[in-house]
């Protein structure tokens, strides 16, 4: 399920982004028409002197992206204007009908895969188990904040579970990000808000929905990032072979303590 989720999710983020490049820009509201400036939006522009470059505005301050935001190289590596690079997208080529086409096959196997994962954490006793913070996790959130600022993670048999602010963050993650985002998806869904008119409107539209996507999207990827890092640092290889065979060895004090 772990890695059905990774594959499924950078398919969805190069999906996405191709579909974010048919109209690179982010609304707040039910409409991008309302006469407001868009939140962030991704272009090419010519300057003075007659050169193209990509501009990439934030809340009205513009920032030369050339080469990557607003005009990069496109598939058949000619410099074109789009929002994001050929290669962060999918299809690499501008075509939002089958980049909706992945990125709609590839939703359902998240919610699938992820609707396995949830029963399989409550029916294995998972979730309360390993994921559930007890007192002694919330007295120690401190120590555990420090600890991850100085570098310092557990070692020995404290390493084979899960601290505080591993469970925190896992939780969010499934119980708050993924859901969200995809009921933002649901939102973007015409057929969806004419069958139950109104539910949009309590995230302030279609438009905000979207944009609420994009930026649960890239708290993911930020997610991801970070967890890949300390995958890294506490011991790639011996991290690596317990997600795929479950075997885990603990060095305990001393030489010669090693043991799985």
């Amino acid at each position: 399920m772990h890695w059905i989720s990774v594959i499924a999710f950078f398919l969805l983020l190069m999906s996405g982004l191709q579909i974010f490049n048919a109209y690179p820009a982010l609304n707040w509201g039910k409409s991008s028409y309302t006469g407001h400036p868009p939140i962030l939006e991704m272009g090419a522009k010519q300057t003075p002197q007659g050169n193209i470059i990509g501009v990439t505005t934030v809340f009205g301050h513009e920032f030369n992206t050339t080469g990557v935001l607003g005009w990069s190289r496109g598939a058949d590596g000619q410099l074109t204007g789009r929002g994001f690079p050929a290669w962060m997208t999918l299809p690499a080529t501008q075509w939002l009908a089958m980049a909706r086409r992945w990125h709609f096959f590839l939703a359902w196997v998240l919610v699938i895969n992820g609707t396995a994962y949830l029963l399989y954490t409550l029916f294995s006793h998972h979730l309360a188990r390993d994921l559930a913070p007890t007192r002694r996790d919330w007295r120690s959130i401190g120590q555990s904040v420090k600890d991850h600022l100085l570098f310092r993670h557990p070692q020995g048999e404290t390493a084979r579970h899960y601290h505080i602010l591993q469970k925190l963050t896992y939780l969010g993650v499934v119980f708050g990000l993924f859901p969200l985002i995809i009921l933002m998806g649901w939102a973007m869904s015409p057929w969806l808000d004419s069958l139950i008119p109104g539910w949009v409107d309590i995230f302030g539209g279609r438009q905000s929905a979207r944009t609420i996507h994009f930026v649960v999207a890239w708290v993911l990827v930020a997610f991801v990032f970070i967890h890949v890092i300390e995958v890294i640092i506490t011991g790639f290889w011996n991290n690596l072979r317990s997600m795929i065979t479950g075997r885990y060895r603990v060095t305990a004090a001393g030489p010669g303590h090693d043991h799985e």
